[in-house]
């Protein structure tokens, strides 16, 4: 799937993980939302980008992966029902 410039799915409630929030500005994290709700799935393998595009449509959970400005890695998950959306560190998971 290519990025889409339209929100693919519902993310439902946004939330995000202590660890992560203690080294970033939620302000700073908005991007990364847009880009994961459009199908831009970040910094994952071929075969989990096509489970994350099969996914989209069947609505089953969704994971992006993300490398941050300062080398942080972030991952967002949005949940399978799509009641939520979480940004979290990886060691939080």
């Amino acid at each position: 799937m290519t990025t889409q410039n339209k929100q693919l799915f519902e993310l439902g409630t946004i939330v995000a993980t202590p660890g992560i929030l203690a080294e970033h500005d939620p302000i700073e994290l908005f991007p990364y939302l847009q880009r994961h709700s459009r199908g831009d799935w970040g910094d994952i393998s071929a075969h989990d980008k096509k489970e994350n595009d099969y996914s989209v449509s069947r609505h089953l959970r969704i994971m992006s992966a993300y490398t941050l400005e300062n080398g942080d890695k972030m991952w967002i998950i949005t949940e399978a029902d799509r009641s939520s959306t979480t940004f979290l560190l990886p060691d939080e998971y």
